[in-house]
């Protein structure tokens, strides 16, 4: 069977509770010692692996960075670092913003693992599938201002990263694009990352987006509203502080009440079937059909490379 027609279930709705609740502290003591960050006054650099964290030129905003080469793709590691160090950054009250990027120029943060769903067993599918929703909660539900510098590719789970910040520059470089273009592999995107779309560019033109799979360039995405603003490549972390300026104008009460305010009905949807849609994820995705289905595009990947 295809990869088109093995994987495109592989995606259905399911929910998952407000916070990291067990399942997140799960996550975390698996994980501690491995991922180490800071941002406020504790630590001026502090690093991972695949996640680096400074304290930024301003006072009160920290620089969260990914570098896991060669695509920051989210492997289970990357995730698990990732939300370590967002966890100890929204703990941090010396911090009251964060700009995201990545390390090094040319991709912002690649999509999903594949290699983490292919040829592993049931209990580590549901870890990473965790994970994921991990990720997206301290993201979507995140205190602090949070301002993606997309100074590369952002396709997919990159994407939907960047979607989940308050404000969004983008680098105008021809080569870069941003979009959820799960359909173009046949695949269906989670409602969640639907939800997530439409809430930044409405219902009409998320539809188009998703069903085409479309990544926009940097012009394109600022016309369509995925993206907020498009600056020369050399003024991308200069705009993404002036913009951080903007909103650490506003008093942190208001703000914070006033985005969980917004985004409370989103949340809310995924609340009670996490566990559901974990065991959903994992019966699917071990199915000998979509196993082969992965195992031969990902030798096509590694054909391609060769």
């Amino acid at each position: 069977m295809a990869l088109a027609a093995c994987v495109r279930a592989l995606f259905l709705p399911g929910a998952w509770p407000r916070g990291p609740g067990r399942r997140g502290a799960r996550l975390r003591s698996a994980a501690l010692g491995r991922a180490t960050t800071g941002g406020g006054e504790g630590a001026r650099r502090a690093m991972s692996h695949r996640v680096l964290v400074e304290a930024g030129p301003a006072a009160g905003v920290a620089v969260l960075k990914f570098r896991n080469p060669p695509v920051n793709a989210l492997s289970l590691e990357m995730l698990t670092e990732l939300v370590i160090s967002l966890e100890k950054l929204e703990n941090d009250k010396a911090v009251r913003g964060i700009v995201i990027t990545a390390e090094n120029p040319g991709i912002f943060l690649a999509g999903l693992d594949l290699t983490e769903m292919c040829g592993r067993n049931p209990a580590h599918y549901a870890k990473y599938w965790e994970a994921v929703q991990e990720l997206w909660l301290r993201l979507y539900q995140s205190s602090k201002v949070l301002v993606a510098a997309i100074n590369g590719a952002c396709p997919a789970g990159g994407c939907l990263a960047s979607l989940t910040c308050d404000y969004r520059v983008m680098a105008d470089n021809p080569k870069y694009t941003i979009g959820l273009n799960e359909t173009q592999l046949g695949i269906i995107a989670p409602f969640w990352f639907k939800d997530t779309l439409v809430n930044t560019v409405g219902h009409r033109a998320a539809e188009q987006a998703l069903q085409l799979g479309t990544l926009f360039p940097p012009a394109k995405a600022l016309q369509v509203g995925i993206v907020d603003q498009v600056v020369p490549e050399e003024q991308l972390q200069s705009a993404a502080l002036s913009v951080m300026a903007q909103w650490l104008a506003i008093p942190d009460h208001a703000r914070q009440l006033t985005k969980t305010m917004m985004r409370k009905p989103t949340v809310d949807q995924l609340v009670k079937q996490r566990e559901a849609d974990i065991q959903s994820f994992v019966g699917l995705i071990s199915q000998d059909s979509i196993q082969r289905a992965l195992q031969t595009y990902l030798q096509k990947l590694r054909q391609k490379k060769g």
